[in-house]
């Protein structure tokens, strides 16, 4: 099936379902194909373990290492420079 952009904002709770239970839909720009919805698989259980394999041989950097409560901190603080 093949609908195009605006059409598709109207109807994408459909288009969404349609894609679900396998019906390829193509939404098109003009009338040229721009895009295909696919449901969305779920994660495997080794897929889960090769990204944390990843994960191990690449650490984030030490400034995205925070705990919960640094986290609410900084965000308690920038919330009182909105008031």
């Amino acid at each position: 099936m093949q609908i195009n952009i605006l059409e598709s904002k109207n109807r994408l709770s459909q288009l969404v379902r349609l894609a679900q239970q396998g019906e390829e839909v193509i939404i098109a720009n003009r009338g040229i194909p721009a895009v295909k919805l696919v449901p969305v698989s779920p994660a495997s259980d080794t897929d889960q373990l090769d990204i944390l394999a990843w994960l191990d041989k690449h650490p984030l950097p030490q400034v995205l290492r925070r705990s919960g409560q640094e986290i609410d901190d900084a965000l308690a603080q920038e919330r009182r420079g909105w008031d």
